[in-house]
């Protein structure tokens, strides 16, 4: 037989496939689940019936409904999305090595707040963009921490965990690098030099109200600090991931069962069972092209809603702060919200510290940069820098748990203290942020006209208050703490992470302590 270009040299070599062939048997899928199988997997479960709500939201939009409408069908619709790019993020990284899955999870941890942020950020929202980052984070250290080690205090007596130093450090770190900002600010405020209008008064036009006392330079140099700050964070980030993946994975490797808990009664201890290796419900390529798609869907949503948010805001006088730093991140988190008090219900408490600690330490070490970087690209003036009443909630919040977490265990009273925090944030935020309503007439009192942009003339209230929004979100978020509490209605519930799933691929599929979710 002649010899051709695929004639292998050595008898028992094999040819080599041309990458069309590569191409065709990553589609086919061979040894995988099927596209059918998969995508019935990834699409029947209870949670997605709320993705009826993705057309109504759509439909609101160009119907031009009312701002209630519009911001509650794509404030609940994202819900679902985030669920599905949780999934299918989680099946990519089962069937990916370990460093391609943590990158994908670094990338794709917290889509929802990329996108999200990128949506108002680029419409020039500039303080939903800072609210609803922060928001995400105290959302995940005191709310998301506090109910998982509230709901594993009544089952355990005493539940342990493992933390690193460097968790915590890095939490540390990123939360000086926000004080920083605020202490600059402080240095360098100073009275605006007024600029006087025969028969108008006085005249202040300011990008950004909150910087109305600094000087130009001082505004330029809060840009420096926070643009540096933003590269040198991104730095960190992409650091300890190669620390939690490469240098110190052994760290990160989860206590034994056995070992995690405490109780006083003996006849107490839960029997403990052989936990089997997890094995992926989807195919990589159809994982891959659900990402694609989901994305591609949430990033729609997200416009929708951040879009809605200014005139529902004014309209039934809701603080834009309030919507940003509670609301926000409850609909953007919820799937992993009830996934951390699950498994810190089943004593995985290794997996309830990379949900909750985890994904705050990638959105203030890692998309919070990101925003500012894509914001200097965009021409958008985003700085690290925050109001007093945020930093300090910051500052206090990262405290509490610090103190709480770096001994290793948990019980019901802890849980208890971070709930308890993040209601009163919750309580003094709404009350704070009142004052928003009557500010511009304060000013104007003073003869001070701002920009319409900034201060926009209050618009008369409708008769009745949007009740649809604020029922829709109290239901949905009541719907979750009873699955919480109760256990999934059907086996769809969670299908990533079954009952008797196991925790020793936490490094593969949790770098940077990303969310599951």
């Amino acid at each position: 037989m002649s010899a051709s270009e695929s004639t292998p040299l050595l008898p028992n070599g094999t040819p080599k496939p041309s990458p069309l062939h590569r191409l065709v048997a990553f589609v086919k899928a061979d040894g995988e689940p099927g596209w059918i199988a998969s995508y019935k997997w990834f699409l029947f479960s209870w949670v997605n019936l709320l993705l009826v709500l993705v057309p109504l939201a759509f439909a609101a939009h160009f119907g031009h409904w009312d701002a209630a409408l519009r911001f509650s069908f794509s404030f609940l619709a994202i819900v679902p999305l985030a669920k599905l790019l949780g999934d299918a993020t989680e099946q990519m990284s089962l069937s990916l090595g370990q460093t391609l899955a943590g990158l994908l999870n670094a990338t794709f941890g917290n889509a929802v707040e990329i996108i999200v942020g990128v949506s108002a950020l680029l419409q020039g929202q500039i303080r939903i963009v800072q609210t609803s980052m922060l928001g995400s984070i105290l959302s995940n250290l005191l709310l998301v921490l506090g109910c998982s080690f509230l709901a594993a205090g009544i089952k355990f007596s005493e539940s342990e965990f493992q933390v690193t130093a460097a968790q915590t450090y890095l939490m540390t770190l990123a939360c000086i690098t926000l004080v920083i900002p605020a202490a600059y600010h402080s240095a360098r405020a100073s009275p605006a030099s007024p600029v006087h209008i025969p028969g108008v008064g006085v005249l202040s036009v300011v990008k950004d109200p909150r910087l109305a006392d600094m000087d130009e330079q001082g505004q330029s140099g809060l840009l420096i600090i926070s643009r540096g700050t933003a590269i040198l964070l991104l730095g960190v980030y992409i650091a300890y991931l190669f620390f939690q993946l490469k240098t110190h994975a052994a760290l990160f490797i989860p206590k034994s069962p056995e070992a995690s808990i405490v109780t006083t009664d003996v006849e107490a201890q839960p029997p403990l069972e052989e936990e089997p290796e997890e094995v992926a419900e989807m195919s990589v390529a159809a994982a891959a092209a659900a990402l694609l798609s989901v994305t591609i869907m949430t990033s729609f949503v997200a416009d929708i809603l951040v879009s809605s948010i200014e005139e529902t805001a004014t309209r039934y006088d809701i603080p834009k702060a309030f919507i940003g730093l509670i609301l926000l991140p409850l609909v953007a988190n919820a799937a992993e919200h009830v996934t951390s008090v699950w498994m810190a219900m089943k004593n995985k408490m290794e997996l309830t510290i990379g949900i909750s600690v985890g994904s705050s330490i990638q959105i203030a070490t890692f998309v919070v940069p990101l925003l500012v970087i894509i914001g200097w690209i965009s021409g958008h003036e985003l700085t690290l820098f925050f109001d007093n009443f945020e930093t300090v909630a910051f500052f206090v919040s990262v405290l509490l748990v610090n103190l709480l977490i770096q001994d290793g265990k948990s019980n019901y009273m802890e849980g208890l203290m971070l709930v308890t925090l993040y209601l009163v944030i919750a309580l003094a935020c709404k009350s704070c942020y009142l004052f928003c309503r009557t500010a511009p007439e304060f000013v104007k009192s003073l003869g001070i006209v701002m920009p319409l942009s900034v201060a926009p003339e209050k618009a008369s209230r409708p008769s009745r208050y949007p009740a649809l929004a604020s029922a829709s979100a109290v239901f949905i978020l009541l719907f979750f703490v009873r699955i919480a509490l109760t256990g999934p209605p059907c086996d769809t519930f969670l299908p990533h992470l079954p009952a008797d799933s196991t925790s020793r691929d936490l490094e593969s599929f949790l770098p940077g302590l990303a969310v599951l979710s």
